[in-house]
């Protein structure tokens, strides 16, 4: 019972509108349904350190140190910048910044340097472990893979709403807007990020 109500919690925060759903979303309109949800797999790899660095015991370090939180959270603005400005950039060609670069290693990047992915885990995660289970290390592991399978269905959804917006077939001129639009999401982000007190 205690693993279905953290499931349906985990569900939701992940379905928050943010990064790599924005991103996954984007995968899905420039590359279909299939590349994208394999890109999920680079978020998901991000996501795996770090349940294992929390059930090494280091989340809680980590999340504690000024220092880490503060290189995690630069690190990440200036992806989102960099990724919003590739967008920006995009030749009216027909080339999109989808087709540079890999789409796994984005999903990885904007997860692997998001701060609060890492408060998640050494926050949230944790109000849902009871001593009285068993073991902290193995209900930290079990809650970790299932905050995966939750963030692994969110992010399909994203994947799935880009790819609705792709077959329905908008113009150059509609995709070019569509980009823009990301872009300054991404940058709104950035700066929302940059300026949030870690």
């Amino acid at each position: 019972m205690w693993l279905a109500v953290f499931f349906g919690a985990s569900v939701l925060v992940a379905l928050t509108p943010g990064a790599n759903n924005l991103v996954g979303m984007h995968h899905g309109v420039h590359h279909g349904p299939l590349r994208a949800v394999v890109a999920l797999l680079g978020r998901l790899a991000a996501f795996s350190l770090m349940v294992g660095a929390v059930v090494a015991g280091l989340g809680p370090v980590l999340a504690a140190s000024t220092t880490a939180l503060t290189v995690i959270k630069w690190a990440g603005v200036a992806y989102l910048v960099y990724l919003a400005a590739r967008i920006l950039m995009t030749k009216e060609s027909g080339e999109t910044p989808a087709s540079r670069g890999t789409p796994l290693r984005k999903e990885f990047v904007v997860a692997i340097t998001n701060p609060k992915a890492l408060l998640i885990f050494t926050a949230f995660v944790p109000q849902f472990v009871d001593p009285a289970r068993g073991p902290i290390p193995v209900q930290l592991a079990t809650l970790g893979a299932v905050y995966l399978a939750a963030e692994a269905l969110a992010g399909t959804a994203y994947v799935a709403l880009g790819a609705g917006i792709r077959k329905a077939g908008l113009t150059r001129r509609a995709r070019a807007r569509l980009d823009k639009g990301t872009a300054a999401v991404l940058l709104g982000m950035a700066g929302l990020l940059a300026t949030n007190r870690t």
